[in-house]
């Protein structure tokens, strides 16, 4: 069990009517929903939904691809339903204040079904079935731990670490038992495939997320890489209007004729270069 707390340096700003925003309110209901058809086509009528909307690898290469969404919504019993739905209320609700509800669920579903792939390639043609929102769940833990690396999180309430190790952490826990050939029941692929797909979604996606202030290094990064690309082409072209600057004055002095095959070809390139260049 894991809680957070802010710290007195750390101000908040969010309002109560911020508290259950409405992507995450959304999550909530339809985890709940699902959960309680569930249990009750279970008990009514002793069907399986999940038999029809887990993910299994095998009934997935049969066509059966809605299971990458579905598994999500559904979950094993209570405790595993009420451990997803207060990871994502406790570490989402201020990734979706800083986002937005739509970008906030689109990286949810990324990570999800992202993290479904995972499994499913991991256990192609197996007949098991994953069921849980975990996955999701794992990316949004990530991506806290990034927005927030010194946030503060106590686990079991009891021993406080910041945001950044929490999350080491709990991937090396979950590699450490995905190598494991110990059969506990707990879909530690899916787990770390969601912490992978949101790694790399986050560190590589051109999303137009707004990531807060400790994310602020990444929008750098892109703004460093478009000024080098901005150089490079002025470099270029002021390098190609010195030389036919000095094919000109050639010119001058020689005629047209004199000139070089490859002094011609300069010509040609600056003039189609000129051609191309927008007008203001």
């Amino acid at each position: 069990m894991t809680s957070y707390t802010p710290r007195d340096w750390e101000p908040q700003t969010a309002s109560p009517q911020s508290a259950l925003p409405p992507a995450i309110k959304a999550l909530l209901i339809a985890n709940g929903s699902l959960y309680a058809l569930q249990i009750l086509l279970q008990v009514s009528a002793g069907f399986s939904l999940v038999s029809y909307a887990g993910l299994s690898p095998a009934m997935v290469a049969k066509g059966a691809v809605w299971q990458l969404v579905t598994y999500m919504f559904l979950h094993g019993n209570l405790l595993h339903l009420l451990f997803n739905m207060l990871g994502l209320w406790m570490f989402g609700r201020e990734l979706e204040s800083d986002w937005g509800s739509r970008e906030f669920l689109k990286y949810y579903f990324i990570c999800g079904v992202g993290a479904g792939l995972v499994t499913l390639l991991a256990l192609w043609g197996n007949i098991t079935y994953t069921i849980g929102a975990s996955g999701a769940v794992y990316g949004i833990l990530l991506a806290f731990g990034m927005a927030y690396p010194n946030r503060y999180i106590f686990l079991w309430f009891l021993i406080p670490i910041k945001a950044k190790y929490f999350v080491i952490l709990f991937g090396a826990l979950e590699v450490l038992a995905s190598l494991s050939s110990t059969n506990d029941g707990v879909a530690h692929l899916t787990h770390l495939g969601g912490l992978v797909i949101g790694f790399f979604y986050l560190k590589f996606s051109d999303s137009r997320l707004r990531f807060p202030a400790p994310l602020a290094w990444l929008g750098r990064w892109r703004a460093k890489q478009k000024g080098q690309q901005l150089r490079k082409r002025w470099d270029e072209h002021r390098e190609l209007m010195e030389e036919v600057d000095r094919i000109l004055d050639r010119i001058n002095q020689v005629g047209f004729e004199g000139l070089t095959d490859e002094e011609r070809q300069v010509l040609e390139r600056a003039s189609k270069r000129l051609s191309t260049e927008p007008r203001s």
